[in-house]
């Protein structure tokens, strides 16, 4: 039987992406209520009329679509392949917790952006995530390659 452990991450994720998104709407609601926006504003994407505090969960939205797709792609792989019940517990174990410091990292990074938005702080968050995901895949690939069928 295969081992839920490794989705709890992605499923995380995927419910941090769904709040993010229902932040785009709230804030174009709230925007053209306040006819700070109209929709032809959005004809061709977001025009330069958009405030910033409206158009940064879009942003945020779509840096959540972005490289999370790869963390949900490697988490896919060790789940269908059961890998996770073919390698020691210690790199088991050190897989998914990486998996869950790469989720708290995307949520640190929507966090900053959506509020007091420090770039520097932001990239900090971006770029270690960035780092963990890299080392999942490395660990993942190491593992696939050390397995004896």
């Amino acid at each position: 039987m295969h081992n839920p452990a490794i989705l709890y991450p992605v499923f995380a994720l995927a419910c941090w992406t769904a709040l993010v998104l229902l932040l785009i709407p709230y804030f174009r609601v709230r925007a053209g209520l306040r006819r700070e926006i109209v929709s032809e504003d959005f004809k061709y994407g977001e025009s330069s009329r958009v405030p910033a505090y409206v158009s940064i969960p879009n942003r945020n939205y779509m840096n959540l679509l972005e490289l999370p797709v790869l963390f949900y792609v490697v988490c896919l792989i060790l789940y269908v392949t059961q890998l996770e019940t073919q390698i020691s517990a210690s790199s088991s174990s050190l897989i998914l917790t990486l998996a869950w410091i790469y989720v708290a990292l995307r949520i640190m990074h929507s966090i900053i952006h959506l509020s007091y938005n420090a770039v520097m702080h932001r990239l900090t968050a971006f770029a270690l995530s960035n780092a963990v995901l890299v080392l999942i895949w490395i660990l993942t690939a190491a593992q696939v390659a050390n397995i004896k069928g």
